[in-house]
């Protein structure tokens, strides 16, 4: 059994050290209460907020629809399911690109209000100055490189990274380093960048879609569970059949109810 499943509270600190220590990281995204506390009592060290809500909660075509607030409410949501694993808020598109003034607010009250232990921002050496600013002061933050889905437009679609060179990809890595990120989030990487970045820098790499040489891993909720699949990613392994199951006690409610099974007297009040 590692070590670290005995820490309490997972904090920053935990995080770089599993890294030194060769321990995988485990993460997955929540996006409310019931899922955050089962996810922390499973063991995860690390759960993300994800703008992924947007698509799995509600069901807009991409993150680029994700507000502040939609953030901001849910981490509160998840926070309180949680008492071990370490929380990161994903800042939503058009919350850090106008201006570093307006970005540091807008982090500045994600961690305020949410709870947050940590932001994660999406981009490479164009966003490095910006993190070094909000690392200054006092809050952490988590990069996210390679498949950016807030760049889906930019990008051309969702489109997997590195297979033309590792180059442009360990500069972002290493600059955003240097910027002071705690962990690096490495998405649809293809397996040897993602293995190069890994063993280049100091701060833990977590890896969705980028292979098993990560220092850690991070799926969505639902597609961990089998409870979205709208789209299925190569890179996805469900580890449950959630959807079937609640499909399945679904049709038997209904059967009860039209049939009158449901409510029985061990279900229902009476007198005295």
């Amino acid at each position: 059994m590692s070590k670290y499943c005995e820490v309490k509270k997972i904090t920053v600190n935990h995080l770089k050290k599993m890294k030194k220590d060769g321990e995988k990281i485990a993460c997955l995204t929540a996006y409310d209460y019931t899922s955050a506390k089962l996810v922390d009592a499973a063991g995860v060290d690390l759960v993300l907020v994800g703008d992924s809500l947007g698509m799995v909660i509600n069901g807009y075509e991409n993150t680029l629809y994700v507000t502040l607030d939609e953030i901001i409410y849910h981490t509160k949501a998840v926070k309180r399911g949680l008492k071990r694993a370490f929380l990161v808020a994903d800042m939503p598109f058009g919350t850090y690109h106008i201006s570093e003034e307006e970005a540091i607010k807008n982090c500045v009250r994600v961690i305020k209000e949410s709870g947050a232990e940590a932001v994660k921002l999406e981009g490479g050496k164009n966003v490095a100055s910006l993190i070094k600013k909000l690392v200054d002061r006092g809050i952490n933050v988590m990069g996210h490189i390679g498949l950016m889905p807030q760049y889906v437009h930019s990008m051309g679609g969702y489109k997997i990274q590195g297979r033309e060179g590792d180059e442009r990809l360990i500069e972002d890595a290493l600059a955003l380093e240097e910027a002071g990120v705690f962990a690096i989030v490495l998405e649809g990487v293809v397996a040897e960048v993602s293995k190069k970045i890994t063993e280049t820098v100091k701060v833990p790499t977590i890896g969705i879609g980028a292979g098993k040489d990560c220092d850690g891993q991070i799926l969505v909720f639902h597609d961990v569970f089998g409870m979205f699949d709208d789209f299925v990613p190569k890179f996805v392994k469900r580890y449950a059949d959630v959807k079937s199951v609640i499909l399945d006690g679904g049709k038997k409610y209904i059967e009860e109810v039209k049939n009158g099974i449901f409510p029985s007297k061990e279900h229902s009040f009476f007198r005295g």
